[in-house]
């Protein structure tokens, strides 16, 4: 855990009084809970030992009237709506997911909770609420991504403005986005480091991968406009004899426009369970990645994940990659075809204990409980903070009356 990591939990320790009771926690989020198992999960996983969460997909849309499907995720609740396909104006839908949160609300007992927005896009919908607390978890830049709306930027704006704290994904993102509030805090991804060190342990390959030949350089994650294809396949081509194992999803591009070639094994997507078996049969663990504007504020979750399987990387000059991992001399940093196969050629070849003892004290210092726990203690100093200006306001003039 960093240094400005352990700051927060010494100053901000949970605060809520006897008496009082834990709000629920109310997430609105872009991703879906059961797509690639990344930051919301690990985050909001162990939030729910604590207090009921619920995790408010975006809607999809059928046939029928507006209704609510419910997951339960261990003790998260997913909550997707079920739009009648017929709404075809933004009015018509912002208003059935207005109904959506009232419905849901009330089927669930929902009256003291804390909002955490991953989409400024949610506000949309949620102007109305009346929340404990409003925490925006910034975990990537998605004004630069494909297929933004051109609403995002005002509306993160908005975000700012209600917002009681702002955490970002990466350092990156935290020093683009602490002027635009007063308490914004930086919690890069961080690992879950027993997980995918059991890779180091695994012997039996997946039956998909167990025929591919060595060595082995592989890539887990979502396959979109963010990796830089060109890339990968000028690096199968300069290097035949590598076999190049991707894994993961194929989202917003055309698969068609991806490269093929024999030594590029495009495996789908796999479980995070799984993850640990595969990271077990490389022999260099790859972060392709253009350098563009979609890129340039990423924190990439698997950069830990790879390291604490105790496999080299090879990684494009990713900012919050260089920023800590290429200077602490963890990870390879290249860009060119070339550079980048002479980079996995040193990660083939490099002395891999000595490497090790610097990954294992690196990644001793930072967990997701941890972080969770810096989080948690933050999120209760802001409700608390609320529920003393409430009664100062209630003090001041006679009556009860909520500062929001």
């Amino acid at each position: 855990m960093s240094t400005q990591q352990k700051k927060y939990e010494l100053n901000f320790a949970p605060q809520v009084t006897a008496g009082e009771s834990t709000p629920d926690l109310v997430c609105l989020s872009h991703l879906r809970w059961d797509f690639v198992y990344q930051r919301p999960q690990h985050l909001l996983t162990r939030c729910a030992e604590g207090r009921r969460v619920f995790f408010l997909e975006e809607p999809v849309y059928d046939d029928g009237p507006l209704r609510l499907e419910v997951k339960e995720r261990g003790r998260v609740r997913v909550v997707v709506p079920h739009l009648p396909g017929g709404l075809t104006s933004d009015v018509a839908r912002e208003a059935a997911l207005r109904t959506s949160v009232e419905r849901m609300f009330a089927d669930h007992g929902v009256s003291d909770y804390v909002l955490w927005y991953y989409t400024p896009m949610a506000l949309q919908f949620t102007r109305q609420l009346r929340p404990r607390a409003v925490v925006y978890d910034c975990m990537d830049e998605l004004s630069a991504f494909r297929g933004a709306s051109p609403l995002l930027r005002g509306l993160e704006s908005e975000l700012m403005a209600r917002a009681d704290l702002v955490f970002t994904g990466g350092q990156s993102l935290y020093e683009a986005k602490r002027g635009m509030h007063p308490r914004v805090y930086a919690f890069p991804s961080s690992i879950d480091a027993a997980h995918f060190g059991s890779a180091r342990d695994i012997t039996e390959e997946p039956a998909d991968q167990a025929g591919i030949p060595h060595p082995r350089l592989g890539f887990f994650g979502v396959i979109d406009e963010r990796l830089d294809i060109e890339l990968i396949d000028e690096v199968a081509r300069l290097r035949p004899e590598w076999q190049l194992v991707m894994i993961g999803p194929v989202v917003k591009i055309d698969p068609a426009d991806l490269p093929s070639r024999e030594n590029i094994h495009y495996l789908g997507m796999k479980s995070y369970a799984e993850l640990p078996a595969y990271l077990s049969g490389w022999d260099v663990a790859l972060l392709p990645f253009a350098r563009n504007e979609s890129t340039r504020f990423i924190s990439p979750t698997k950069t830990p994940e790879y390291l604490a399987a105790g496999k080299p990387v090879v990684s494009t000059s990713i900012r919050d990659v260089v920023r800590p991992y290429g200077r602490e001399g963890l990870v390879h940093i290249a860009d060119t075809p070339a550079e980048f196969v002479a980079a996995c050629e040193a990660a083939l070849n490099e002395d891999a204990s000595a490497r090790q003892e610097k990954v294992d004290a690196f990644l001793a210092e930072t967990s997701w409980d941890g972080t969770w726990a810096s989080m948690g203690g933050l999120i209760d100093a802001a409700v608390a903070g609320r529920r003393a200006e409430k009664f100062v306001t209630a003090n001041a003039s006679g009556r009860v009356a909520v500062a929001y």
